[in-house]
């Protein structure tokens, strides 16, 4: 069994039944959804600090780089291309 640290946390009551809502739709316990959830946004935090070092040595990335980006993560979300017009407001 994993090791666990019990926490305390306080939310709006909204907050919590949503967050109680997308726990149950997904078949798990509140605690695994936030524990969840916080690693996925430690992830992204992680990635955007990379990114932003990365630029800092090489320069942004280019319309090109970005767009292959984006490609990627639709593919990864299993998403479909962004159409014409989504690509410009992007």
């Amino acid at each position: 069994m994993a090791q666990r640290e019990k926490r305390s946390v306080s939310l709006p009551p909204e907050l919590a039944r949503a967050v109680d809502d997308a726990a149950r739709a997904e078949g798990t316990t509140f605690s695994a959804w936030l524990a969840q959830t916080a690693a996925h946004r430690l992830k992204l935090e992680a990635g955007r600090r990379a990114l932003t070092e990365w630029e800092l040595e090489n320069g942004p990335l280019t319309e090109a780089e970005l767009a292959e980006g984006r490609a990627r993560a639709r593919t990864s979300l299993g998403r479909a291309a962004a159409d014409p017009a989504e690509r410009k407001s992007a």
